[in-house]
């Protein structure tokens, strides 16, 4: 698919992996849709583009379905049509077990890691339908391929969504929308501070692996890449491609072993 010319709506887009999907998007000539929560996060976007028009600003949550519902009306209203959607915007929880967690942490990473979802690619799909060549990517983690102890919802939450995106693709066959679920593995943003918790050490998905963290702006270019290409699925760094690797091999195996590496953090 050709980036140029095109109309994306990108979530998450104020600030780590989303921001820099909409600046490279932006680089390669395309007019974008950046939806969140933080205004502020838009407004950093909207400076470091310097876009004007092609750059737009929609400041609501994913999880508010009836906000939702009215994105295409406004984002058609900016920019007069919609090529692709992509889906960035999602949450941790706080790290601990899930016996430990009340029903409200975990019902608030549903809504946005996976109810977000659903909202956006309910109601983008019409118009993604009606162009003659349409993307949807939905991205979803490193943790929807074998559990880390202390993310169990989130995990839930991104399973959900690598199984949503899946049985899009499956039913989107023959149509005009190509269809992506993406994978990262440790990536150097602020989701902790972003999704409201704190979480001992660093990122706590690449710490069963060991793995270094991969730039938000290199997890962007490959996104985009697997826009241009309509690839089917991404897993961005050496991390996501071990746990993947070890997921389909090994999985009672590997889910101990990261149980092992993450005891100390979960006994803190």
């Amino acid at each position: 698919m050709q980036i140029a010319q095109r109309v994306f709506v990108v979530t998450g887009g104020g600030n780590g992996i989303g921001r820099e999907v909409v600046l490279g998007l932006l680089a390669r000539g395309a007019r974008v849709a950046a939806v969140d929560l933080s205004e502020t996060g838009l407004a950093e976007t909207a400076r470091l583009a310097a876009a004007g028009d092609r750059l737009s600003g929609h400041v609501l949550s994913i999880a508010d379905r009836t906000a939702v519902e009215k994105l295409p009306g406004d984002v058609i209203a900016e920019h007069g049509q919609i090529d692709g959607l992509i889906n960035v915007a999602g949450i941790v929880q706080r790290f601990a077990r899930v016996q430990d967690l009340g029903f409200d942490e975990i019902e608030r990473v549903m809504a946005v890691n996976f109810w977000g979802v659903v909202n956006t690619s309910k109601v983008f799909l019409p118009e993604l339908l009606a162009r003659p060549q349409s993307a949807l990517v939905n991205v979803s983690s490193m943790g929807a391929l074998l559990p880390v102890p202390g993310q169990s919802a989130y995990g839930a939450s991104k399973a959900a969504v690598k199984l949503l995106t899946e049985g899009l693709y499956a039913e989107l066959r023959g149509t005009s929308v190509a269809v992506t679920v993406v994978f990262p593995g440790g990536v150097a943003t602020d989701i902790l501070g972003n999704s409201g918790v704190g979480m001992p050490g660093r990122d706590a998905a690449s710490a069963g692996t060991g793995a270094k963290l991969t730039s938000p702006a290199d997890a962007a270019a490959q996104i985009i890449r697997a826009v241009e290409k309509g690839s089917f699925r991404v897993r961005i760094g050496g991390d996501a491609r071990l746990l993947d690797r070890l997921a389909r091999l090994i999985p009672q195996r590997a889910t101990a072993l990261i149980a092992d590496r993450m005891k100390s953090l979960l006994d803190n």
